[in-house]
C-alpha cells in the first residue's frame, strides 16, 4: 500500500487516481500510524515552499517523514514535495527543508534565458542523466507536464533526469530510497503513470 501525505497541500485525489488506475491501492492519509504501515511513501505538494515546510513542521510529519526514511522505505516527492526534499528553498526568504537531498531551490530566473515566461507550465522532453528504476518505462524524450518557478540546485550525482526551458533543468532526482519528480506524473498521462507503476515496483 502507498500512503500519500497529507499535509495541507497537494494534488491528493488525483493521485489516488492515478495510482487506482495502474491497480495500485494507495491512501491519502496524515496519520502516523497508517504512514509507517505503508510500503511506500508519497510526498505532494503545490503552492510555497516556506509555507509547506512550516505546516510539514507544525503538523509533525516531517519527522515522521524522517524516520520512515531512515528505515530505508521509499518516498517520492512530487512538484514542490520534491523541492522539500532539499536542504534550503530561496522562495521569498530563505527556508530549511527536510535535507534528505543536499542541495538548494532557487528561480528558474537565475537559470533560463530573459525573457522566457514564468512559472514554466506545459510539456517538455525528459533527457535522462542517468539510469534509474523509476524510469524504466521512459524513453529518452518523452514528455511529461510541469507547473513551476524553482528548480533544485544540485549535484549532478543526483541527478537522474533533466528538461529544457531556455536552460538545463532539474526534472528527477534520485538518493537512495529517495526520489523526486519536478513535474506531475498524475498529469503526464501514459508517461506519467509509467513512473509511479515504477515507483511502485522498487526494491531498495
Amino acid at each position: 500500500m502507498i500512503a500519500i501525505i497529507d499535509y495541507g497541500v497537494g494534488n491528493l485525489f488525483s493521485l489516488r487516481s492515478s495510482f487506482a488506475a495502474i491497480g495500485e491501492s494507495a491512501i491519502v492519509t496524515s496519520d502516523e500510524r497508517e504512514i509507517a504501515s505503508a510500503e511506500r511513501l508519497i510526498l505532494p505538494g503545490v503552492g510555497a515552499f516556506g509555507d509547506a515546510a512550516e505546516l510539514l513542521h507544525n503538523t509533525g510529519l516531517d519527522g515522521i517523514v524522517r524516520r520512515e526514511c531512515e528505515r530505508g522505505k521509499p518516498l517520492m516527492g512530487i512538484c514542490l514535495g520534491m523541492q522539500l526534499l532539499f536542504t534550503e528553498g530561496l522562495e521569498y526568504g530563505s527556508h530549511r527543508g527536510l535535507d534528505l537531498i543536499p542541495g538548494t531551490v532557487r528561480p528558474i530566473s537565475e537559470r533560463i534565458e530573459p525573457g522566457l515566461k514564468i512559472p514554466h507550465i506545459g510539456w517538455n522532453a525528459l533527457e535522462i542523466y542517468r539510469a534509474d528504476p523509476i524510469l524504466k518505462y521512459v524513453s529518452e524524450g518523452d514528455c511529461v507536464y510541469f507547473v513551476h518557478s524553482f528548480f533544485a540546485d544540485t549535484e549532478p550525482e543526483f541527478i537522474s533526469s533533466t528538461a529544457e526551458y531556455g536552460g538545463t533543468l532539474t526534472a528527477s532526482v534520485r538518493r537512495g530510497n529517495i526520489w523526486g519528480c519536478q513535474f506531475h506524473p498524475e498529469k503526464s498521462g501514459r508517461v506519467g503513470l509509467g513512473i509511479l507503476k515504477a515507483f511502485s515496483e522498487v526494491q531498495v
